[in-house]
């Protein structure tokens, strides 16, 4: 989660006084005039009253240990919100299917790729193998060819949410902003605890997009690629301020994911705490009251609501925040976090918009909030210690540990069975969000400040002039996989390393 801690704004006020004491740097990019395309829309995703009932995606779930599915990546003109839109899609649909299944079940996919460029697919979170027909992303899947994806989600996996998209190299940003985003959730223990199991449950794949007058996607020109690539267009399961409903004395349990390629969220809901129950990787020992929640790209959390307030609408709001462009969208103060980084111009970037609205809809016996959740695996002192450090070159490049990403080389070794410390030091201008595959870690300390709670994570915001230190076991599977910026024009410009886990 991307705000740590019981008041809900601790790495937030990290976040802003790390980037004022940082100066513009400029990077010889010139100005961001160029930016504002003149073919984009002006409308806002915004919306005074809520739209529709939030729609669900089409979900497909495991029977007898097997979930067996076909997937086609494939462009299309969808409806979005109520714009007509040329988008890629998973089946026709953004956000895509929801695939469902438990530990100890056998998952085979049947990809096709029927866009214009090569693809692959990326679990998420899964802790699954990394090689052969797992989660491979050093895959090649040519436009009109396919690949089975066939693993086991292991016995001892972990409840929670998880999602797929691509992650073929140079093309992820590209890809991923134009829809291809699903969720994969794994059920378990968690979902089986009386207060979890009596909640209503709701799935946000909060989301960006950017249109022209021709529902295209606009090329995000130069300074978008550099800073993260923005949409004007603010949806939540593909829907501009739908509306969700919970009982009086009920509770709702919100299963968020941000799917977006650049963009942060910074959430909160009128007169509701958000108790979290969950992060990336799971469920956290017990609930924790926030305020408000920041997602960075590729983040999970899960929270309950209470049904407790006076029978009326209540917004789901986001606040402009994006820390990836603050110092080169015209900074963090004054002239709005979201700046001249976005794709669009629209006039609400700079103002809170609504994401979904929360209604009232009869009344049942009220319902408590879980006291104990599950508790959290502490991890041995590491064997070894790493350091990350994470910049931009010149021009469009991104680096870690000065270099950036390249194919042929094995960027860092560690072994099976091992548990290691990784410091991860930002000493560039922008925020980047650091995610491993395969592997999940917790956070130990930010700045040598421990975290208040523990939580298994597999992305974690690293703000300018931070250090974040993680401990991560190497456990069950050895193989070459990746770690890298989720802001995935970042990771397409270089802010990627090859990860090689070798036997004991």
């Amino acid at each position: 989660m991307g705000l740590e801690g019981p008041q809900g704004n601790t790495l937030l006020m990290t976040i802003m006084k790390a980037m004022r004491r940082r100066e513009f740097l400029g990077l010889g990019l010139g100005t961001t005039g160029a930016l504002l395309l003149s073919q984009c829309s002006s409308g806002s995703s915004q919306s005074a009253a809520p739209g529709s009932t939030l729609a669900q995606a089409q979900f497909h779930t495991s029977e007898d240990g097997l979930l067996r599915f076909d997937l086609v990546a494939a462009a299309q003109r969808v409806k979005l919100g109520n714009r007509d839109a040329n988008l890629l899609t998973y089946n026709g649909q953004v956000p895509g299917p929801r695939l469902e299944a438990k530990p100890g079940d056998t998952v085979q996919i049947r990809f096709t790729n029927r866009l214009s460029q090569p693809t692959n697919l990326h679990y998420h979170g899964l802790h699954i193998p990394p090689t052969g027909t797992g989660d491979n992303v050093f895959l090649e899947i040519l436009p009109g060819e396919g690949h089975t994806y066939e693993f086991q989600i292991p016995q001892n996996h972990p409840a929670g949410t998880f999602w797929y998209h691509p992650h073929y190299h140079g093309l992820v940003a590209e890809q991923l902003f134009g829809g291809l985003a699903g969720l994969f959730v794994v059920r378990g223990e968690l979902d089986e605890m009386p207060a979890i199991k009596a909640a209503q449950e709701a799935f946000l794949v909060l989301k960006d997009f950017a249109l022209d007058r021709s529902g295209n996607i606009p090329n995000p020109g130069h300074m978008a690629q550099m800073t993260g690539r923005i949409g004007d267009l603010l949806t939540a399961n593909g829907q501009f301020n739908p509306s969700l409903e919970i009982p009086s004395g009920g509770l709702l349990r919100l299963r968020l994911l941000n799917a977006s390629t650049s963009r942060f969220f910074w959430l909160s809901l009128e007169e509701h705490p958000f108790h979290l129950i969950a992060t990336d990787g799971g469920a956290i020992a017990s609930p924790i009251a926030l305020n408000d929640l920041v997602l960075a790209p590729g983040e999970r959390v899960e929270v309950l609501v209470q049904g407790n307030q006076a029978p009326r609408p209540y917004r789901l709001l986001n606040q402009p925040f994006n820390p990836a462009q603050g110092m080169m969208g015209g900074g963090m103060m004054g002239g709005g976090m979201m700046g001249r980084g976005m794709m669009g111009g629209s006039p609400n970037r700079g103002t809170t918009e609504t994401v979904a609205t929360l209604t009232y809809n009869g009344a049942i016996a009220p319902l408590s909030l879980p006291t104990q959740l599950m508790a959290v695996e502490p991890l041995p002192e590491p064997q070894t210690t790493r350091q990350f450090t994470l910049n931009h070159g010149m021009g469009m490049v991104f680096l870690i540990n000065g270099q950036a990403f390249d194919h042929s080389r094995i960027d860092t070794q560690v072994a099976l069975n091992t548990v290691e410390d990784w410091e991860i030091v930002n000493t560039g201008t922008m925020a980047h969000p650091f995610h491993v595959h395969t592997n999940k870690f917790q956070i130990i300390s930010r700045n040598g400040q421990p975290a208040p709670y523990a939580a298994w994570k597999d992305v974690v915001l690293v703000s300018p002039g931070e250090t974040v230190r993680i401990r991560m076991p190497f456990r069950d599977y050895t193989g070459k996989t990746v770690y890298h910026c989720h802001v995935l024009d970042h990771e397409d410009r270089g802010m990627m390393g090859t990860l090689d886990i070798q036997p004991a």
